[in-house]
């Protein structure tokens, strides 16, 4: 887990930077999750490493804002996915995806267009005087 969640997302990092840096212009986004903001019983492990990447994204975002590139993270909440669909199936979600919009304050269930709205608009020009940011893209919930 901590080698694809944290691992994997510095690697990356580490393979886009020297053309970044090469053009003195970069947008890096990375994505944790909202689990971060609370925990989440028996993911000690991937709640750990999700963490690990918002500090990483704040370290980077010091370190090369100077050098015109920006670093942010967007922490999706409860998106409609199939893994989602599978783990309601399984009876693992804790109540049903129902239940779970009844105590989201926009009364929907994320989907991924939302996710991708925020990353499309934080690797924008529009949005180069923001790094360091955690977005959390999840209707009003973990706020």
């Amino acid at each position: 887990t901590i080698a694809v969640n944290l691992h994997g997302v510095f690697h990356s990092i580490q393979a886009v930077l020297p053309d970044m840096r090469a053009a003195q212009w970069g947008r890096i986004v990375n994505i944790s999750s909202s689990s971060t903001h609370s925990g989440q019983p028996f993911m000690s492990h991937y709640v750990s490493a999700k963490s690990a990447v918002n500090g990483l994204t704040k370290s980077l975002a010091l370190e090369l804002g100077p050098e015109g590139i920006t670093v942010n993270a967007v922490p999706p909440g409860f998106i409609d996915t199939p893994m989602l669909r599978k783990t309601e199936q399984a009876q693992l979600l804790g109540g049903s995806i129902a239940d779970h919009i009844a105590r989201t304050p926009v009364r929907r269930v994320g989907r991924p267009e939302d996710i991708a709205a925020a990353c499309a608009f934080l690797v924008s020009e529009e949005a180069g005087y923001i790094t360091g940011q955690i977005l959390g893209v999840n209707g009003g919930r973990n706020t």
